[in-house]
């Protein structure tokens, strides 16, 4: 009879307990579920138990543990960006997802016109390069491109540059990634490092590391830091685009973690109560 009481007291104090930890849980991850909960030693505390819940488009799933930091600290920084750019992309990219689909091609490579002119076709770098997709006068040319001449360029004449025409600059830029496609065995990453920086200085680094078929991680510290960064922006924009909803509600985990919570006090699902209350642990 005794033990019977002590279960019956046992279960009244932790039925609310958990329901309590659930509730917090799930505004905190968005559904997704608890790897653990735990009531600690003290009475006044528990630690709750959070895991990832960014999805990486399929193509860069295997390199989620190289990147996963940096996305994490860029997406903080560079919110409003990031933004802006999902705004705007969402009514470019279907129409680069066509004609990508159109060579073969994998939708990830979409972003890089956000990263070349952030959808501008009048964009002009002073290395040169024209358009949407940012490309210089030799690779126009070679992809069939019609271009200006340099005086025709500084007068503003840019939208006579079929580098500034939307359809015919994709179509070529798809054509040049189909290319490389050819070239880098389909290594998604080493391709976005060639358009950025060009094949041949890939395929050199590529020789330097020694390997038969290495990776963009191999040869990462020998490439310029413009063309490291163009890469991880890459992988980022593709990843946080994938998780925009949970991205713009703050609910986008990168990383596990554990938070510690005072289980005695009212739970509020409001963000600013969260964040004043909850403790991650190291």
């Amino acid at each position: 009879m005794k033990m019977k009481l002590q279960l019956l007291l046992l279960s009244i104090f932790i039925f609310p307990v958990i329901c309590t930890t659930n509730s917090f849980a799930n505004s905190l991850t968005d559904t997704t579920l608890l790897a653990e909960n735990t009531v600690s030693e003290s009475s006044n505390e528990m630690t709750i138990y959070i895991p990832s819940n960014v999805i990486f488009p399929s193509s860069l799933e295997s390199n989620r543990e190289q990147s996963v930091a940096y996305i994490k600290k860029y997406s903080e920084n560079n919110k409003g960006f990031l933004t802006n750019m999902y705004k705007q992309g969402k009514k470019v990219f279907p129409k680069v997802n066509a004609i990508l689909k159109r060579y073969g091609l994998p939708e990830e490579f979409r972003v890089l016109i956000a990263l070349e002119s952030g959808f501008n076709g009048n964009a002009f770098s002073r290395a040169g390069a024209v358009g949407y997709w940012q490309m210089m006068d030799e690779v126009a040319i070679e992809y069939g491109l019609k271009i200006l001449s340099a005086n025709d360029k500084l007068e503003g004449l840019l939208k006579k540059d079929e580098r500034s025409n939307f359809s015919k600059s994709t179509a070529a830029a798809a054509r040049y990634l189909r290319d490389r496609c050819k070239n880098l065995n389909d290594n998604v990453l080493l391709i976005v490092a060639a358009y950025n920086w060009g094949i041949g200085n890939i395929r050199n680094v590529m020789r330097k590391t020694g390997k038969s078929n290495p990776t963009f991680w191999d040869i990462k510290k020998m490439l310029p830091a413009e063309t490291r960064n163009y890469v991880m922006n890459f992988i980022t924009l593709n990843v946080i685009f994938k998780n925009f909803d949970k991205f713009s509600k703050n609910t986008l985990v990168f990383e596990p973690k554990a938070v510690r919570v005072a289980h005695s006090e009212k739970i509020s699902t409001e963000p600013a109560f969260i964040s004043q209350t909850m403790t991650l642990e190291d």
